[in-house]
């Protein structure tokens, strides 16, 4: 995978997650659950990430562009779900699953983009990376304020589900034309 599909790629997950993540509050608002539980939370998200890390960090080396196509495609299934959740306890289930989802996605970008980069050389490729990943997310964040004027948040959701789902085929995309040549 070459430095360019991964910024590709990852540009599209960051344009999902940015999305949605600042009107995830509204979401749980309005299961009736207060900002306490959005901590909690979030809370097993990261811890749930946490752990599948030391899961993951041995079977990275071989097999990073898969597990960054399962995180996408696990995000994805994960916002379609959200909408249908009518109680908190689905909620933190979900929010294990994007936890897992969360460790492949950081880990494998991590991975891959070491792989494509010589130790010294390193700092371009990561400059550039870095500022279209956080570029990405900045026009996420208006993106989604400006549709969430307009659409349900359950339409965030889905739309959100369609860009992860973008990611992964960047991804699918960028492998199989590898192959080819």
């Amino acid at each position: 995978m070459s430095i360019q599909w991964l910024v590709r790629s990852q540009s599209i997950v960051t344009l999902a997650s940015g999305m949605i993540y600042p009107y995830y509050l509204l979401f749980l608002k309005n299961l009736g659950n207060s900002f306490s539980k959005y901590g909690l939370a979030f809370a097993i998200f990261t811890i749930s990430s946490a752990a599948a890390s030391q899961w993951l960090a041995p079977r990275l080396d071989q097999h990073a562009k898969q597990w960054l196509i399962v995180s996408s495609l696990g995000m994805a299934v994960a916002m379609i779900a959200f909408p249908w959740v009518l109680s908190y306890i689905w909620v933190l289930i979900l929010q294990m699953v994007m936890g897992l989802c969360n460790a492949m996605q950081r880990m494998s970008e991590r991975t891959l983009l070491a792989d494509n980069t010589l130790p010294g050389q390193r700092g371009q490729a990561m400059g550039n990376y870095h500022f279209w990943t956080s570029a990405a997310s900045g026009f996420a964040v208006i993106l989604g304020g400006v549709l969430i004027d307009w659409l349900t948040i359950d339409v965030l959701f889905y739309l959100s589900a369609a860009l992860y789902v973008g990611g992964a085929w960047a991804v699918e995309r960028s492998t199989s034309s590898v192959e080819t040549k």
